[in-house]
């Protein structure tokens, strides 16, 4: 059995998110607080994964990419403008994550000065390792 998902007229479509990812997504973007249609796609068959997730946020919708990027680095943002793909952008691993992830080091200034704002930076692409801006603890 098949499902029909209307296409969107303007907005945005996260494609090729991790089968299972989606929910995860949608908390940490805050979609429920948005005011237009949000649809979640889960399990999606797929023949380039198998099998995927995908989001259709129905409006402009400011994507933070370095969280897309840390949670899924194989993202891809394609935004939709007057029922046409105008723009199809791809997430990486992103060189630097503000505000969060959060250290874990009890000795870390973020720990006791909490206006800090938490920076991490990518210190090894290979196995997606960050590291606090202050303390370089490994996360």
């Amino acid at each position: 059995m098949t499902m029909h998902i209307d296409s969107i007229r303007n907005g945005i479509v996260l494609d090729h998110i991790k089968a299972g990812k989606a929910m995860e997504l949608y908390r940490v973007l805050e979609l429920n607080k948005l005011e237009c249609s949000v649809a979640v796609l889960m399990h999606v068959p797929s023949q380039k994964m198998g099998c995927k997730d995908m989001i259709k946020i129905a409006e402009d919708y400011e994507v933070n990419l370095d969280i897309l990027g840390y949670i899924d680095p194989g993202i891809t943002v394609n935004i939709i403008k007057n029922g046409e793909l105008v723009e199809k952008r791809s997430v990486g691993l992103p060189e630097k994550i503000t505000g969060y992830l959060k250290c874990h080091n009890p000795r870390c200034i973020t720990t006791t000065e909490q206006e800090l704002v938490q920076v991490f930076k990518l210190a090894n692409r290979a196995t997606g390792t960050y590291r606090c801006m202050y303390c370089e603890a490994e996360y």
